[in-house]
């Protein structure tokens, strides 16, 4: 049974059928029936690539509004770096965290300033003797469930180390509480203001044994219009900001790779190439690197589907956003640079492997013979018309009794041509 807790959501009554989304999912998550779109929970990533593609906009990011903030005396907004990307001219950080503190926050913790500290203790793990290299990146989320699913063999690959958005959230919690004695843990809420609906799932989910430090789940676009308002007020901002070239370059493809400052990595984004990467990463089929940052959306995290701005415009307004900020603001003691044991996660979810036919070996091994014997039977076509997105997936569908040959209207249309030419 499945318990895991999803972000991406479909609403039914927009959905057509259309096929679109079935196409571009890279789980195989989706299949068409009786006329709407089915997500298999079991295999959803919470990518969000159906919701980027669907046409209709019967797919959506399932958040926590704004206004669900009011139930916590302390309100705490915790800023992604894509943030920044999605705002015209922004020469100063501070007129966006002064927007946060006039929307009704009472404090602001810079994901970029964790993403800083985070670097160096990925600096410090690499170092590490006996780890196995090459190093995944743990902090898209999607990743980390995507290597669970289907590339379990690599878990032991990724790094243990909680992601930026939830070292905020501690260090927010933290603060708070030294400086207002007074609150509990309950009267504190902290709000992820968040460009991907993945980062939902994992607020909702945690990470194994770790229950997330963070309360709410807010995106981007929700927040997007009452936030530029506040910043077009002439009022000059406090200088809060925490943030250097490095914290905010994590916003973008490469930026967490090019922060551990070894040449010995690689950064890949798209979700398309990121199974590729993996793949090869499996087969042995790399040079040998230390470390792989892997984005499951084009661009890094400015091309979240709960962003608003188009991801490229996004990374060229970071990039001159980064011209004025020093390499780093964040830094760990020289003389005993350590990794706290609670920035540790103990392990990725065991998951049912995606590709699992069955729990027996050998009823595995016949199934897979019968898909095999089944797809080359079918037309090859990968048309989507049978609800399945392609004739393998369909030919496992029919194995495993969730479908008909039937459906396949080609091979329907072959034999009863078939039979009129007979006739």
């Amino acid at each position: 049974m499945n318990t895991y807790q999803h972000s991406v959501t479909l609403d039914r009554e927009r959905c057509t059928g259309c096929t679109t989304c079935l196409k571009h999912c890279p789980t195989e998550a989706i299949r068409i029936k009786d006329g709407h779109a089915v997500i298999n929970p079991d295999r959803c990533i919470d990518c969000g690539e159906c919701i980027r593609v669907c046409p209709h906009r019967a797919k959506r990011a399932d958040c926590n509004k704004l206004e669900n903030l009011s139930k916590f005396k302390w309100r705490i907004a915790l800023p992604a770096p894509a943030l920044y990307g999605q705002f015209e001219e922004l020469e100063d950080i501070d007129y966006v965290l002064q927007g946060l503190l006039d929307m009704g926050f009472n404090d602001v913790c810079e994901v970029s300033q964790a993403a800083e500290i985070v670097s160096e203790y990925t600096r410090i793990f690499l170092k590490t003797a006996g780890i196995k290299k090459p190093v995944i990146s743990s902090a898209c989320p999607v990743i980390a469930r995507l290597i669970a699913l289907r590339f379990p063999y690599l878990k032991d690959n990724l790094l243990p180390l909680l992601p930026p958005m939830e070292v905020a959230a501690m260090m927010a919690r933290e603060k708070a509480k030294r400086e207002h004695p007074e609150l509990k843990d309950e009267d504190i809420g902290v709000c992820f203001i968040s460009p991907c609906p993945a980062k939902t799932s994992y607020v909702k989910n945690g990470f194994g044994d770790y229950k997330s430090q963070i309360d709410m789940v807010v995106s981007i676009s929700d927040v997007y219009f009452m936030l530029i308002n506040m910043m077009k007020r002439e009022k000059t901002p406090l200088p809060v900001s925490r943030s250097g070239m490095i914290g905010i370059s994590w916003a973008t493809s490469g930026g967490e790779a090019t922060a551990i400052f070894n040449d010995k990595y690689l950064a890949a984004d798209g979700i398309e190439n990121v199974i590729k990467m993996l793949d090869q990463i499996e087969d042995g089929t790399i040079p040998k690197l230390e470390f792989i940052e892997l984005n499951a959306c084009t661009g890094g995290c400015v091309g979240g589907v709960m962003a608003m701005e188009n991801p490229f415009i996004a990374k060229a307004r970071l990039q001159t956003l980064r011209r004025y900020l020093p390499v780093s603001q964040n830094f760990l003691s020289e003389d005993e640079p350590y990794i706290p044991s609670g920035c540790f996660f103990d392990g990725v979810p065991d998951y049912k492997p995606m590709t699992k036919l069955s729990d027996n070996m050998g009823e595995s091994m016949r199934m897979m013979a019968d898909i095999q014997k089944l797809r080359e039977s079918l037309p090859g076509t990968d048309c989507g018309a049978c609800g399945a997105p392609s004739c393998r997936a369909l030919a496992e569908d029919i194995v495993k009794g969730e479908n008909a040959i039937d459906s396949c209207i080609v091979l329907k249309y072959l034999s009863e041509t078939k039979k009129k030419d007979e006739g």
